[in-house]
């Protein structure tokens, strides 16, 4: 019997970097393919059960439960599109009263600059323009590549619900694929780890979906109650860009301070929609992500800004929605897996609540012999995290 092979720890390391950058790379430039099918993967785990109503409730055929099931999400997501493009076209007819209010204000900004730091608008105009010269076409390049992504992810959207479908109607052939994919003695840790990824990816979507009510109906009250035009219209918009990690909020505040010019062009109103934009973020960091998102995923908010840069930097805005998710699936995964649970707990946001003492041994070391297997037992002492021990314990102890 040949004996196994030990590879060294610094050839692991670079195994798993390797392996990293490889995966980064294909993901990058397949991303156009891989980024509408994992979305359509997500919509099927939550879509499943719908299906499931159909045949085991009104005893439809598969294929027709699927088919309803589809249409359904179809038309939902439709009617949201058509809603917000109507509603949008009228801030639209409205640019007229928008760009006077806007003069109004940057009038106002000139003014307050000239009396208080005694620049003439002509010296703020050419300051302005040698400032923002280069800022513009560092802008209009962001604006080209948001642009961009967006364009690239409508055009996903026309593939998503086919791929949905089809996830949908051949999810038991996918299923008997998998089980002879691995051994018989495997099926028992393969279903569970499917399991697991159906409970976290439907618990994830639903709380995004909560989540987004949430945040809408709460900007809508805000907005409402300080009299701004088009409550409804951007509390929505609010929620669905809320999804988008960080600069969909961003996207949002911008959108909601333009509209805001369509009315009255007192200050207050734009000082209104900020204070209500801080006010429902700060709901929504503090008490709707904790609740809702993230204990149902348990990553860490370092490993999730990471995996959100990461996507971002891969595939645009649809990466920063897959982020999430996908660090979900692969965390359900590496738990599971002896040879990667390391990774898991790294991943996770499992912080140790209590310690105890214990002493350390350290190794004797002569400078004029080889070392020798002495120990001697020193007097310093360091935490080791326990679930059952206490500082207090330890005392008490002593």
């Amino acid at each position: 019997m040949n004996p196994s092979i030990k590879i060294p720890f610094y050839v692991q390391i670079t195994l798993i970097l390797l392996g990293l950058i490889s995966v980064t790379y294909i993901l990058f430039i397949g991303q156009n393919i891989i980024v509408p099918i994992v979305m359509s993967f997500l919509f099927a785990i939550l879509l499943e059960p719908i299906v499931t109503f159909f045949k085991s409730k009104l005893y439809f055929p598969h294929v027709l439960g699927v088919i309803i099931t589809v249409l359904i999400f179809v038309l939902v997501i439709l009617s949201l599109f058509i809603f917000l493009s109507f509603k949008i076209s009228d801030i639209v007819e409205d640019f007229d009263k928008i760009e006077r209010n806007l003069n109004i204000h940057l009038n106002n900004i000139q003014r307050f600059v000239r009396d208080n730091f005694h620049l003439s608008s002509r010296e703020q105009k050419e300051y302005l323009d040698s400032a923002t010269e280069d800022s513009m076409e560092k802008g209009k390049e962001i604006i080209g590549t948001t642009l961009l992504s967006f364009t690239d992810t409508i055009l996903n959207i026309t593939l998503i619900p086919i791929y949905t479908f089809l996830i949908l109607l051949y999810k038991t052939h996918f299923m008997l694929f998998l089980s002879k994919l691995f051994k018989k003695e495997s099926h028992p840790k393969l279903r569970e780890i499917l399991n697991q990824i159906k409970v976290a990816v439907k618990s994830y979507i639903v709380g995004l979906i909560i989540e987004m009510i949430v945040v809408s109906i709460l900007t809508t009250l805000g907005f409402m109650i300080i009299g701004l035009k088009y409550a409804i219209l951007l509390g929505i918009i609010t929620g669905i860009l809320n999804l988008i990690p960080y600069i969909g909020i961003l996207f949002a505040g911008v959108l909601s301070i333009v509209a805001s010019l369509t009315g009255s062009p007192d200050l207050s109103i734009i000082i209104g929609v900020i204070v209500v934009s801080i006010i429902v973020q700060l709901i929504d960091n503090n008490i709707l992500v904790p609740m809702i998102v993230s204990s149902k995923v348990e990553i860490n908010a370092f490993v999730s800004i990471i995996g959100i840069i990461i996507g971002g930097a891969i595939a645009g805005v649809s990466g920063m929605f897959l982020a999430i998710p996908v660090l979900a699936i692969l965390k359900v995964i590496f738990d599971r897996i002896e040879s990667l649970e390391a990774w898991g707990y790294l991943m996770g946001d499992h912080l140790p609540k209590t310690y105890t003492w214990r002493n350390i041994k350290l190794p004797l070391f002569d400078s004029e012999s080889e070392s020798k297997n002495i120990l001697i037992k020193t007097d310093i002492i360091a935490p080791v995290f326990t679930e059952t021990t206490t500082e207090t314990d330890v005392k008490n102890k002593d």
